[in-house]
């Protein structure tokens, strides 16, 4: 019988390679990338990570930085898992610095990378070979994304990896959540690593705060006893059971709830308790505001506390430590993340005395209230049925298409707005149905974060919802790529006034009285011509309609959604509104 052949260890993988592995054993499924010359060590290692059956996330390619980082943005809003990008040396983390931003902004947690420039020019494999090497070298890399990172370090030593990621994971998921930063140079990456911890989950526990016992009491006792209670909440509820706990909550408490600049849905928009966002009179009487995830909850300029009125701020972050000038009450903060301290209020609700016929009063107000601005926010958006028509007349299509296709099949469905359908004309009623963008206002996130919700979710329908402004931002040409090279089947409302219409409404909000506001043409605001974004979208084999008068828009909306489910194809519909 013949021996058997000798086995032979495999060969250590380098940091480039070793990485891939470590990342996957961390949870993560997608790495988005968008690639440069610092990438041989990352690619080759990626083939020898395979070759050695290393279990591997997917590589996803991105044609650009901002649409890679978005993507991940929105993947994570959608599954609740972090993800990885990683981007090309400085020109490219340049590119991808808006998204983390952004992603800053709503404490999306993310692994972000990217390659750093050789140090060396000689005498060490990886040393730079191309005029490219000089040109791209920096005294300070990272801080080009510092402000947007909770932490930053520069891989020194190929040993490193396994205890460095291991720490990047456990402080992104630490509370409050956010991205963090690795620079990785080109010769480390190309030196073996050990493999000791990289086929391993962390080492470090995320930090999760909660708030403590007492705290939650005293803000119950307060809001038991409220006479003009008032909810402002911005940022969602951050799980399904918080979603429908508070809905039954606000409802049993009689307590108003105001989605004011919502960028995700607190209530559902039909909930007798949701007063929309016109808070100011509610805001103006209040005895007790529970803020919840707010980042500014009212609009300090206009409104006016009652000086005997106790503010109780609720989220991961309450005071929002990283905005340097915040300056709204806090009279008492329970931090920890939304949802689970959200469950946790409602709990300490149980304690407290409950006056029957006060809340039995105020549920009657606050009802007549909701009910009559439900019929005013649909009486004005069917006055823009006409061509072209208003944004809120798209919206309440939009709405009502969403409605009908959940009613007929039960499929789910996600809004994701940036500058396109206003929340309130929608109705819509699930928790993770709408994300705005997010309050850092960093363009074109929209479009590349739908596609990445719909890799989360390929069960739902997805919507891109943008201005015409917000489009071009979001490098469409590369984002239409990405969805037919992945099947991705978001439908893409282009709301097209042929301007920047948030600038020239900022400008008339600041100078209500002014030039700008009687101008017909206004400096500074203009897109005209506006090219056949329907050209862009076919490119990449879309499904594409123009239509420019109200009554066409039902229809069209229902060929999109055919298209989208029955041949899992992506749609763009130019939509022609007026300013």
């Amino acid at each position: 019988m013949a021996k058997d052949a000798p086995v032979h260890p495999p060969q250590a993988l380098s940091a480039g390679g070793a990485m891939f592995g470590k990342l996957k054993a961390l949870g993560i499924d997608h790495v988005f990338v968008n690639s440069g010359t610092d990438f041989p060590p990352i690619i080759e290692g990626l083939i020898a990570a395979g070759h050695q059956a290393v279990d591997l996330p997917t590589p996803v390619t991105v044609p650009h930085e901002m649409a890679a980082v978005s993507m991940a943005h929105g993947y994570y809003q959608m599954s609740g898992r972090p993800q990885s990008v990683m981007l090309h040396t400085n020109v490219g983390l340049s590119n991808g610095a808006t998204g983390a931003i952004n992603a800053s902004c709503d404490h999306i947690p993310m692994l972000l990378m990217s390659g750093r420039t050789p140090v060396t020019e000689q005498d060490r494999f990886g040393a730079r070979t191309v005029p490219i090497g000089w040109g791209q070298e920096m005294f300070d890399q990272t801080a080009l994304v510092r402000e947007a990172s909770k932490w930053d370090y520069e891989l020194r030593f190929p040993e490193q990896v396994s205890g460095l990621f291991d720490r990047a994971w456990a402080i992104a998921n630490s509370t409050p959540k956010g991205p963090v930063y690795l620079s990785l140079p080109r010769e480390v990456l190309c030196e073996p690593t050990p493999p000791e911890g990289l086929d391993a989950p962390s080492s470090m526990a995320p930090v999760i705060t909660a708030p403590p016992p007492e705290v939650l009491a005293q803000a119950a006792e307060l809001l038991a006893g409220a006479k003009s209670p008032l909810i402002i909440s911005q940022r969602g509820t951050g799980t399904q059971a918080a979603f429908d706990a508070l809905s039954g909550f606000v409802t049993d408490w009689a307590l108003p709830v105001s989605q004011y600049w919502a960028n995700q849905l607190s209530l559902p928009l039909d909930h007798p308790m949701q007063v929309g966002w016109d808070h100011d009179a509610l805001l103006e009487e209040a005895d007790v505001v529970l803020v919840i995830n707010s980042l500014a909850p009212w609009w300090p300029d206009r409104v006016s506390l009652r000086p005997d009125c106790k503010v109780i701020q609720l989220g991961p972050d309450p005071l929002f430590s990283r905005t340097p000038v915040r300056n709204f009450r806090a009279d008492l903060v329970l931090p920890g993340e939304t949802g689970p301290t959200i469950l946790a209020l409602i709990g300490a609700m149980a304690g407290p005395d409950r006056q029957a016929e006060e809340i039995a009063a105020r549920r009657q107000r606050i009802t007549a209230l909701t009910t009559a601005s439900r019929a005013a926010i649909r009486s004005r958006a069917e006055a823009g049925n006409r061509g072209p028509m208003t944004k809120d007349w798209v919206s309440l299509c939009l709405g009502e298409a969403i409605r009908a296709r959940k009613a007929a099949t039960g499929q789910l469905s996600t809004v994701y707005h940036e500058l396109g359908c206003p929340l309130l004309p929608l109705g819509l009623e699930d928790h993770l149905s709408y994300f705005q963008e997010p309050h850092s206002g960093g363009l074109g996130w929209g479009f590349p974060a739908a596609l990445g919700a719909q890799m989360a979710a390929p069960e739902r329908l997805v919507f891109a919802t943008m201005g015409d402004g917000s489009y071009m931002f979001a490098n469409p040409t590369v984002c239409h790529q990405v969805a037919e090279a992945l099947d991705l089947p978001v439908i893409v409302l282009v709301l097209n006034n042929e301007e920047w219409g948030a600038v020239r409404q900022s400008v008339s909000g600041l100078y209500a009285d002014g030039l700008a506001a009687k101008a017909n043409e206004v400096p500074l605001t203009s897109l005209k011509p506006s090219p056949d974004f329907t050209r862009t979208a076919e490119a990449s084999r879309a499904y594409t309609e123009s239509v420019t008068q109200g009554a066409d828009l039902p229809a069209a909306l229902d060929r999109a959604i055919r298209v989208a489910t029955e041949e899992r194809r992506q749609v763009l519909l130019n939509i022609a509104i007026e300013r």
